[in-house]
């Protein structure tokens, strides 16, 4: 229970810590959020979990396949404020469209052999 309770921490601080930055600095809290943190803290935990290099590769090679589509939130979501879209339905239509290109990437991948 120890263990579980010191993931959620980690992983709370570190959004908490974005969070707080992006109030002062948004450069910073957007460095910040870009790396790979919470990636590198699932393949830990997925390592002391099961310690499974196997495991580990393979995550990490579909977390640089996953990044590619959720890009697309990040150039719509500005695009669709800087057009005076209110931020909830910006934030909604800029989800959606990226679970669309999340869909297109599996069938992408599945066409060229490559599976998760």
């Amino acid at each position: 229970m120890l263990y579980y309770t010191l993931k959620f921490i980690i992983s709370a601080l570190l959004i908490v810590a974005i969070s707080e930055v992006s109030k002062r600095y948004s450069l910073a809290a957007g460095i910040l959020a870009s790396l790979p943190a919470v990636s590198v803290l699932g393949m830990i935990w997925l390592y002391i979990d099961t310690s499974s290099i196997e495991k580990v590769s393979r995550l990490s090679i579909n977390i640089f396949w996953m990044v590619l589509p959720s890009l697309s939130l990040f150039l719509l979501l500005p695009l669709l404020l800087k057009n005076k879209l209110p931020f909830y339905p910006a934030l909604i239509i800029s989800c959606l469209i990226m679970g669309i290109f999340y869909y297109a990437m599996i069938l992408l991948l599945k066409k060229f052999g490559i599976s998760g």
